[in-house]
């Protein structure tokens, strides 16, 4: 069904993929496109669970919009292991006007359409999307 105001409609491989990270773990990370042509979200890259943040923030492009889904595992001060899932809305300085307003008219709806999701980050530079800034928020 697509959105509305986009007219963007959510792929269900972007549901599963969620649901895979969520229940079995088998996904570091989910980076999401929007293909204009077919006016849907999809798939665009999976991370496994062994890689690091710094190869899920590398894969994220320089100067196109992305929506982002990244499992973050922790220790808390008591020592408890705990994980939170952040949603990451992509959308650098560099990117084209338009994509950046199809990405932010589009991200709610999109948003809704992803169960899980505990923490959420607007970027438009690396620096507000580092290991620090995801450390602080996820406790």
């Amino acid at each position: 069904m697509a959105n509305a105001a986009s007219g963007m409609a959510v792929h269900d491989d972007c549901k599963l993929t969620l649901l895979e990270l969520k229940t079995k773990r088998t996904h570091r990370f989910i980076v999401f496109k929007i293909e204009e042509k077919q006016k849907q979200v999809v798939v665009e890259k999976v991370g496994e669970p062994t890689q690091s943040y710094e190869d899920f923030a590398e894969s994220l492009p320089a100067d196109e919009c992305r929506y982002a889904v990244y499992d973050f595992d922790f220790v808390t001060e008591e020592n408890c292991q705990k994980s939170r899932i952040f949603f990451i809305a992509w959308s650098p300085d560099t990117a084209r006007v338009r994509s950046k307003m199809i990405y932010a008219s589009s991200k709610d709806r999109f948003k809704r359409e992803l169960d899980g999701i505990q923490i959420e980050l607007q970027a438009t530079d690396p620096t507000e999307m580092g290991l620090d800034v995801i450390k602080s928020r996820a406790n």
